[in-house]
């Protein structure tokens, strides 16, 4: 093998004969003497388009790789996406986290709002309770009075027993008047019993209303007129609903008929556990939402809750009509006032965790059904038209006068429980704001 051949890194002219730029040449040879003349630049090329024509002069055109890399380089093409994505979220809104005392309110507002957990997500997030404590955190709260702190046991024993109280009265106005009226059978006239019975109607009534002032089944003015009148309407059933339907089957009415307060007695004093099954279900579900970090999380635990605090009622309720029943010695549709108390319940918590719509609806649908049977039957009396009569005779033949409350009331009741198990599985449904837990008195 020869040897090495050295190699100089002076800069020198091409030796190759091949081309070179003027500018090469200029470094090369350095400026040219005195009276020697500047070599011409070569003339400058236009950019050629893909297709052959000649461009305008500038600058030379880009391979499309190329320029699609520069382009995808500029600032104005950077990808594009608020890079705070939970920004967005607190300016829409900003009035309900400024209002929250804490982030479960936060949470309960988003998913009334219709953030679920799949849309905490897209703002980076794993559950709305995290994107609420972040929204919670960053938006300033409210100048308000601050909060009071926790009520001392004592005081919390002491207005649990108030409404407890307040919840007997309607039950002990009932159970009053019912012995004044056994116990002056035969010495008084009627008209003097009358005004007894109308006296302990007002004193249940009085009762009643000063139970629904406040503790758990307190609605804080959702309660509508409509409401009342369909409640109205279905205890008044309970006295004199069956009476009326056996005269109007038998070609009545005619004249007065009886009534069976059995069944209104055993209502009046389910009032009690009523009140305290509502209290438990309200203070479960709290607890069940300060511990849950996910929506159906909090949803799959409150369900059973809500089954539990159904059933609870239905128990009592039972033995309370069972005990009226023997007190008066029967009298009334056992079935039929059950499914009441149940309705009543359902409507009632659906009216204090903020559905009085749905609380209405089914109390109409029972006033409706109760409303038709006898007008049925008087339908069918009209030339032409007795089929109309027809099921309500079969279902009375069946089952008594009582399977027409059972019915109406029972499938009213069945509607509302599945609904309440659907709203009343939202957070939304019990925030603080809703209804406090346990409350005072308040006006009506």
């Amino acid at each position: 093998m020869g040897r090495p051949i050295g190699v100089s890194d002076a800069p020198a002219a091409p030796s190759t004969g091949g081309s070179w730029d003027l500018r090469s040449r200029a470094l090369v040879s350095g400026p040219p003497a005195a009276g020697e003349p500047e070599p011409e630049p070569e003339p400058r090329q236009d950019p050629v388009d893909p297709a052959g024509a000649a461009g305008p002069s500038g600058p030379p055109a880009r391979a499309p790789e190329i320029a699609r890399t520069a382009s995808a380089r500029r600032p104005g093409a950077s990808r594009r996406g608020p890079a705070d994505p939970v920004k967005s979220l607190m300016h829409r809104h900003r009035e309900l986290c400024e209002r929250a005392v804490d982030p479960l309110e936060v949470a309960a507002g988003l998913e009334a709002h219709g953030v679920t957990d799949r849309t905490a997500a897209r703002y980076r997030h794993r559950d709305v309770f995290s994107l609420a404590e972040e929204l919670f955190a960053r938006v300033p709260g409210m100048a308000t009075d601050p909060a009071p702190g926790p009520e001392a046991p004592e005081r919390d024993i002491a207005t649990r027993a108030a409404w407890s109280l307040r919840a007997l009265l309607p039950g002990a106005a009932c159970v009053a008047t019912a012995g004044a009226l056994g116990l002056t059978a035969g010495t008084l006239d009627g008209r003097t019993r009358l005004t007894i019975a109308l006296a302990g109607a007002l004193l249940a009534v009085v009762g009643l209303a000063l139970a629904l002032r406040s503790g758990p089944l307190h609605a804080e003015g959702r309660t509508s007129g409509a409401a009342r009148v369909y409640g109205c309407w279905l205890l008044g059933y309970v006295l004199y609903g069956d009476p009326l339907l056996d005269q109007v089957l038998s070609g009545g009415p005619g004249g007065p008929w009886d009534i069976t307060p059995a069944p209104l007695l055993g209502l009046a004093l389910a009032l009690a556990p009523a009140t305290w099954c509502a209290h438990l279900f309200s203070v479960h579900a709290q607890r069940r939402l300060i511990g849950s970090r996910a929506l159906e999380e909090f949803a799959a635990g409150v369900r059973p809750l809500l089954f539990g605090a159904v059933a609870l009622h239905l128990c009592a309720l039972a033995g309370l009509l069972y005990l009226a029943h023997l007190g008066y010695g029967g009298g009334g549709a056992f079935a039929g006032a059950a499914a009441l108390g149940v309705l009543l319940l359902l409507a009632r918590l659906l009216t204090v965790h903020g559905f009085p719509e749905l609380a209405a609806g089914g109390l109409a649908f029972a006033c409706a059904a109760e409303v038709l049977a006898p007008a049925l039957v008087l339908a069918g009396r009209l030339p032409g038209l007795h089929f109309l009569a027809r099921p309500v005779d079969l279902l009375v033949m069946t089952s008594g006068t009582g399977s027409v409350p059972a019915i109406a009331c029972g499938g009213a009741a069945l509607g509302l429980l599945v609904a309440a198990t659907v709203v009343l599985s939202r957070a939304s449904a019990h925030t603080t704001t809703a209804r406090p837990v346990d409350e005072g008195p308040v006006a009506a």
